[in-house]
Order: C-alpha cells, then structure tokens, then sequence
C-alpha cells in the first residue's frame, strides 16, 4: 500500500512556545523549521510513501519544505490543528480518491524511514490506526486506509481520543523515532540522543549549549 503523509506545521513565529525553557524567542523558529526539515526528508526515503503533503500557512516554511519534494498545501481554514488535517485530507483525496492518507507530526527530527516503514505497514491491516507519543499521551501517528475518514482528534490527551473514535492503538517496539516528536527541552534531549537529522543537528549544535539551554 503507498502512502500520502499529510504533515501539519503552524507559523513559525508561534511554534514550539514549550521550547522556551531551551531556546530563546529567535531560536525557536529556526529550530521548528529544522525538526519539519528533518521530518519531511525521513518521510520522503520511507518505503510506502508516495508523497508528502505539508499543511502550512507559513511561506518560509512552504518554501523551505517544497524544495525538499513535499507538496504545500495551503492553511485555508485557519481553524486549528484538525481543521487543517482534514482540509489536507480531504485536498489530496480530492486527485486520489481512494488514497491512503496518514497524518505525522512535524516535530519528529530523529524520525528513521525503516521505522516509519513498519508503522505503515502495521497500520495498513486496519481502517483506521494511531501510534502514541514517547509519553503515551498523545499521538504522532494517524493513519486512514482506502475508504475511511482520517477524523484527527489531535491535541491535549489524544491518545485516549483517538482510541474512542474507533482507531485501533498499533502496539509496536522498536519505533522509537516515530514517537519521539518534540515539545519540552526533555524531548529534544531525547530525540538528541536517538539521533537527529542533519538539520537538527546543525541547528542544535549552532543555537544550543550542550545542556540544552540557548546560546547568548
């Protein structure tokens, strides 16, 4: 089954507030873009995947993510982090109908295609599937097979939101990169140390001291 990897990014001037404890204001953005960067790239070399869909108002980030290979997809409903998954969803269903689609967090910088490859595959046996973060709250993963609906439920506890709407929870080891997104100064010291892509790396090694903290 080939896959279309939808991929959500905010503005960057407004994304990975979280971060603040690591990354002054003017890190922050660059930063986001590195991990989509890292992300989109992993994505695009993943057996399974046909394309990327990125879904951003952001032009930098538009820019920057296209020249990688991933398609733009405009922001146009402006209504927030599932408003802007199905408005992807249902773009790219528009030119292939009985697609599968997968939604994936932007923020996954030690994201590995061999792992994501797995995830697919797992997810394929099911109409709709989810694979849960590294704290088993929320989710970076969700995936809808030929026929059925993504209905994203991301947010605050979307673990237990996804389960409710019917997508079964893949139970999976060895996925770690896949769960690993990036949040919180402890997450991007994890997703450090499972190794990041070049990106990340060159962005973290630029901006960051060695214990996390910003740079003067």
């Amino acid at each position: 089954m080939q896959w279309t990897l939808v991929i959500p990014l905010k503005p960057l001037a407004q994304a990975k507030s979280r971060l603040a404890d690591a990354a002054a204001d003017g890190v922050r953005p660059g930063l986001a873009l590195a991990f989509a960067q890292d992300t989109v790239a992993a994505a695009l070399a993943a057996p399974g995947v046909r394309d990327v869909a990125v879904v951003t108002g952001d032009p930098r980030a538009g820019r920057e993510l296209a020249a990688l290979g991933a398609r733009i997809v405009a922001d146009e409903p402006g209504g927030g982090l599932n408003v802007a998954l199905a408005h992807a969803a249902d773009v790219v269903r528009a030119a292939r109908p009985d697609g599968a689609v997968a939604a994936l967090n932007a923020d996954l910088p030690a994201l590995r295609p061999a792992e994501l490859a797995r995830v697919l595959q797992a997810a394929a046996e099911f109409p709709r599937a989810f694979l849960p973060d590294a704290p088993e709250i929320g989710t970076t993963f969700l995936a809808a097979t030929p026929g059925h609906a993504l209905r994203p439920a991301f947010g605050v506890d979307s673990r237990v939101r996804h389960r409710s709407s019917g997508a079964v929870e893949l139970a999976l080891t060895g996925v770690d990169s896949v769960r690993q997104d990036v949040d919180t100064a402890e997450d991007l010291r994890a997703a450090l140390a499972l190794g990041v892509g070049r990106h990340t790396a060159a962005a973290a090694d630029r901006l960051l001291t060695p214990d996390g903290r910003a740079t003067p």
